[in-house]
């Protein structure tokens, strides 16, 4: 397949069979059969077409912060988009192309003297992967801030949503349904003082710094809140926080979060998710449900019962 790819995208870069460990914020994930990586809006069209009239699976990938991809990889063609970055400014508008990073972005409003994202000057994810689910945090999101988002629909046919017909809501934007890929952003900001702007990103940085273990591979944020919790308290007053399970821990520095430690695999993650929801669960009867995304293909997992066995202090 990717000899294919070659001959019909020569000027494409493209990775045959590539570990994709190597892009992802874990450290984790097998293989995908062809691995591309678009630098223009209508590469990224001709590709998606290509992968239409073949009928060849087609997966998506930005930043990879808040996805695990399974031991097995991904059968088909996986498209990254972290060449496909650029920001440009069109007086109070961000136009931003969905494989710029959020933080790059926000960096760039600051610059321009433009205030609406400093709540984003943390988020490690993509800008395509923020409108995918409506990314957050310290009391702000992505939705707050869009104006238009253009996308690649899965046929290969270009389209531009509204904000209000985006559905969006907590982490979640219709994207998540209709599969389409976003290919560049507009955001609109408003003007403000640069020195009020960097204070307000210093001090959320500095938040974020001491209170997320950021010295390890992780996915972010696990679980979304529910309602009426907070994850990582009810996680650690579960007397979970800490444990281990093959190379994954459970943060010491954030109950929320599952660190690599140890060259854990994608496995390690997964098991380690479930064991954490059913833990909740039979405590408090609180049903976590996962933020980040898991994709893939299984290796040969062990069963469940096993998992008990392989938990550590």
């Amino acid at each position: 397949m990717a000899k294919k790819l070659k001959k019909e995208f020569p000027t494409v870069i493209i990775k045959e069979n590539e570990t994709l460990d190597a892009y992802t914020y874990t450290k984790t994930g097998g293989p995908a059969d062809a691995l591309v990586f678009p630098v223009t809006k209508d590469e990224v069209q001709a590709i998606v077409k290509w992968t239409h009239e073949k009928d060849v699976p087609l997966t998506i990938l930005g930043n990879s912060s808040n996805v695990i991809i399974r031991d097995g990889g991904i059968r088909g063609v996986v498209m990254i988009l972290t060449e496909l970055n650029g920001i440009k400014i069109e007086k109070n508008h961000l136009v931003v192309q969905s494989g710029a990073k959020l933080i790059d972005t926000s960096k760039r409003a600051l610059y321009e003297n433009l205030t609406g994202l400093e709540f984003a000057c943390g988020i490690p994810g993509s800008v395509g992967g923020a409108v995918f689910m409506n990314a957050g945090a310290y009391g702000g999101e992505v939705k707050t801030v869009i104006e238009t988002v253009e996308v690649v629909t899965l046929t290969g046919e270009r389209k531009i949503y509204k904000n209000e017909e985006l559905e969006f809501s907590y982490r979640h934007s219709k994207i998540q349904e209709t599969g389409d890929i976003v290919v560049e952003t507009v955001f609109a900001l408003e003007k403000g003082k640069k020195e009020k702007i960097s204070e307000k990103m210093d001090e959320l940085t500095e938040l974020r710094t001491s209170k997320q273990p950021l010295e390890y591979p992780s996915c972010g944020s696990v679980f979304k809140r529910p309602t009426g919790y907070f994850t990582g308290k009810l996680i650690q007053d579960a007397g979970l926080q800490g444990k281990i399970l093959g190379g994954a821990q459970i943060s010491t520095k954030h109950a929320g979060f599952i660190v690599n430690i140890n060259q854990a695999t994608a496995t390690d993650y997964i098991e380690m998710i479930s064991h954490i929801q059913e833990v909740i669960w039979d405590v408090y009867q609180v049903k976590l449900e996962t933020e980040v995304r898991i994709i893939g293909e299984d290796s040969i997992l062990e069963s469940f019962e096993n998992v008990a066995e392989r938990m550590s202090s």
